[in-house]
Parts: structure tokens; C-alpha cells; sequence
């Protein structure tokens, strides 16, 4: 067993065996660590023990964990009104949600369509933009451009548009819808390979769909703003729909609020979720300019959005999401971010000459050693724990994604142990 039970209880013993994990081959794979609670950037595990989270719950706990702000807000909100059904009826928490996100996205996304997970809200990107194209009369139009490296979600729509020669979806691939998956424009070959392309097919393509600066479950692979202005450029000089991914890049993580603004770039369509309610509640958000919306508005029921998730606009998660935003607005989030990226490219730097180590890369509060391979990864992981912090590799990746709120020292912490760990292991 790799943690105790809280004393007193059995819940670990007598709920494993009913709990299916994700991402995990079960019969290899070590037991989960059990936790018992969370405070700042920590992890608190049932036996006692406690690591330094050096990826914030898959990026979520932007401003760490339990924030009293985020905690006060719901617990405010679940004395008025846990949920109420969005269909014909709306409330405060999430009109303000959106009236906050469409004031910081980029000029023109001003129509907010609410879900429950990042994946949801990228289907939701899909499913607007191929009827845009309906309700305007052209039904030729039904594939979505994405690239190789990209990742988009676990459900089927997404699964279509995910990388799918390295990622994790290739058992899928004679079930899957078929959309095009091509290199990144982002060198000669591939700029070329990609006006090619876009001069044969583009009249069967609805939206161009890209992660903004970094791919990030396809390998945290990172391009510069240029990638973004030619992807903006292509979509206009073919009439095309754009859709940003903004699921692991929104919300300060690459160094902006948002990704796109460092290309100065304005997408159709941006999906949001993740760090959107700071870590706490299940959430999401499709965001569309205003161009797109109007193909909707019409006297036609048929051209209305047939979609609409039991939990949309939570009004727990969307109180949760609006005290995020609050503290982005009051606390300096984006310099702790700038303090965390000096951080992170100074402590991983000796990473550099270290056997096996292909590259390290830092943006914003994101920091990547990358391997020429990793064999044992379950035994990395547990050298990570041993070293008191929770880092999870993948691939060849081993990665740093912390709470923006996270302290100098343990910042110093993740990377020496980075260092250490990949210095012995290689």
C-alpha cells in the first residue's frame, strides 16, 4: 500500500478495489498515494508526509490550494443556490462570469457558452463552428484543421483531433471521426507543407484549431507567436473559422492572461477551463466573437445551438471561477508568474548537461526537461515522492506547472529535486 488510511478510517482498503483510475494500467501500476488534505502548494498524504505539488493538480490550483477567497465565495454561493437548471433560467454568478471573462479576452469574444470540462468546451469549439457553416447554407464544410503534437480532450470529437500518431488515442483511430492533422507551420518545410494544404482543402474546412504557444499533454512543445499571426492570416485569407485552446494556456500560465495576446492575435472561438475557477470546482467556458454568434441568431429554431451540459453554469463553480478572476484582478499574478519563470529557467538549467536530457525549455511558469526517453517512469515517480514532491512525467517529459502563489524555497525545492532525481537516474 503506497499510503495509509486517515486513522479511523477504511475508506482506502475498502474503496480501491471499486475505483477505476485514469491514464493507468491498473494491474502494473502502484497503488495511489491517499490524500488527506491540501494547503498552499502542498499536499498533505494521509500517512503524514507532505510534498511540494510541482504541477497544481494538472495546472489547476493557479493561486494554490484552498485560497480563503475561492473558499468564502462558495461556500456563500451554496447558502443561496448550489445549481439551478440553465434552460430558460440564468443568475448572477454566471452572467457576471461572463461579463468578466468577455472584459479580459481580447476585443470581440463576447458570447460565453458555459460546460463542465475542458474537453466539453473544445466539442462545443467543434460543434459551432461546423454549424456556423451550416446555418449559413454551406454543408461541405465539416472537418477542423488541428496539428501534429496537439492534444484536445479524451472525448470521441476531440480524441479526432488530437495528434494521432504520438498521442494517447491510437487504439481509437479506425472509430474516430476523420479530421486532418498536419505539421505546425512553424518552419519552412512545414509553412509550405501547410499553404498546400490549405490550396487544396480548404473548402472542406470549417476551423483551424491550435493549442496557442504550447502543446501541452502532447508534449509540453512550444512555438512562438509568428506560428499564431500565420495561422490568424491563413484563416482570414481562406475564410475559416480560428479556435484557440486555451485550456492549459489561459490564465496566466504562459506569462499572459491569455496565450493569444502575446501574438496579438484574436481567435474566433477560445476554449477555456482548467485554472478557470482556481483549482476547486469543474468548469468550462466557449467563448465566441460575436461574427459567430450572429450565424446563430435567427428566426429558424434549427439554427440555434442544440447543446446544453445538466451542469451548465454551475452557480457554485461559477462563484468559484468569478473569485478567481477577483484575485487576478487584486494580487500581482502575472509578476509571481514572471518570478516563477526566472525560477525555473535558473534551477533547471544544470539540467542541460545531464545524460539523456534532449532539451529544457521554460515559458511563463511552465519548466520541461525533456529525455530521449524515460523506462521505469512508475520508479521516477516514486523517486519524486521520495524527494518530497509530486511531479508526474509523461513520455519522455518531466515537467513543472506550479501554483502561481508557490513560495522561493519551494519553487528551489522542485528543481534541485528535478536535478537530483533525473542527475541519478540518468
Amino acid at each position: 500500500m503506497a499510503s495509509a488510511p486517515p486513522p479511523g478510517g477504511d475508506w482506502y482498503e475498502s474503496g480501491l478495489d471499486h475505483i477505476w483510475l485514469p491514464y493507468t494500467q491498473m494491474k502494473t501500476t502502484p497503488p495511489p498515494l491517499a490524500v488527506a488534505r491540501t494547503h498552499g502548494s502542498r499536499i498533505v498524504l494521509a500517512d503524514g508526509r507532505e510534498l511540494i505539488d510541482g504541477i497544481a493538480s494538472w495546472w489547476t490550483a493557479c493561486h494554490g490550494y484552498n485560497h480563503p477567497a475561492i473558499r468564502d465565495a462558495v461556500r456563500a454561493q451554496l447558502d443561496a443556490m448550489p445549481h439551478v437548471m440553465f434552460g430558460g433560467l440564468v443568475h448572477e454568478p454566471a452572467l457576471t462570469l461572463a461579463r468578466k471573462l468577455t472584459a479580459l479576452l481580447p476585443g470581440g469574444l463576447d458570447r460565453v457558452f458555459f460546460s463542465d470540462s475542458g474537453s466539453v468546451a473544445v466539442e462545443v469549439a467543434m460543434k459551432m463552428a461546423v454549424q456556423y457553416w451550416l446555418n449559413r447554407g454551406e454543408r461541405g464544410r465539416t472537418q477542423v484543421l488541428a496539428f501534429k503534437g496537439g492534444y484536445h480532450g479524451d472525448t470521441f470529437a476531440t480524441m479526432a483531433v488530437c495528434d494521432p500518431d504520438e498521442g494517447m488515442h491510437s487504439l481509437f483511430a479506425g472509430v474516430l471521426p476523420k479530421h486532418p492533422v498536419i505539421a505546425l507551420p512553424r518552419c519552412e518545410e512545414s509553412v509550405e507543407a501547410f499553404d498546400r494544404f490549405l490550396g487544396r482543402h480548404a473548402g472542406t474546412l470549417a476551423a483551424i484549431l491550435v493549442e496557442p504557444l504550447v502543446q501541452g499533454a502532447g508534449g509540453m512543445l512550444f512555438h512562438d507567436a509568428a506560428v499564431l499571426r500565420r495561422l490568424r492570416a491563413a484563416a482570414d485569407r481562406y475564410g475559416l473559422l480560428l479556435i484557440f485552446d486555451e485550456i492549459f494556456t489561459g490564465f496566466g500560465r504562459t506569462g499572459t492572461l491569455f496565450a493569444c495576446e502575446q501574438a496579438g492575435v484574436t481567435p474566433d472561438i477560445v476554449a477555456l477551463s482548467k485554472a478557470l475557477t482556481g483549482g476547486t470546482m469543474a468548469l468550462a467556458a466557449t467563448v465566441a466573437r460575436r461574427a459567430v454568434f450572429e450565424a446563430f441568431w435567427s428566426d429558424d429554431p434549427a439554427h440555434a445551438l442544440m447543446h446544453g451540459p445538466t451542469y451548465m453554469g454551475n452557480a457554485l463553480a461559477c462563484a468559484a471561477a468569478n473569485a478567481s478572476l477577483d484575485l487576478f484582478a487584486r494580487e500581482p499574478r502575472l509578476a509571481q508568474v514572471a518570478a516563477i519563470s526566472a525560477g525555473l529557467a535558473r534551477g533547471l538549467e544544470p539540467c542541460r548537461a545531464l545524460p539523456r536530457v534532449r532539451d529544457v525549455r521554460v515559458m511563463g511558469a511552465i519548466g520541461v526537461v525533456e529525455l530521449d526517453r524515460i523506462d521505469g517512469i512508475n520508479a521516477l515517480k516514486a523517486r519524486f515522492v521520495e524527494a518530497g514532491v509530486w511531479v508526474r512525467p509523461f513520455r519522455s517529459i518531466v515537467y513543472l506547472t506550479p501554483a502561481f502563489t508557490i513560495g522561493a524555497e519551494d519553487l528551489a525545492v522542485l528543481t534541485e529535486a528535478v536535478v537530483g532525481v533525473l542527475r541519478d537516474y540518468g
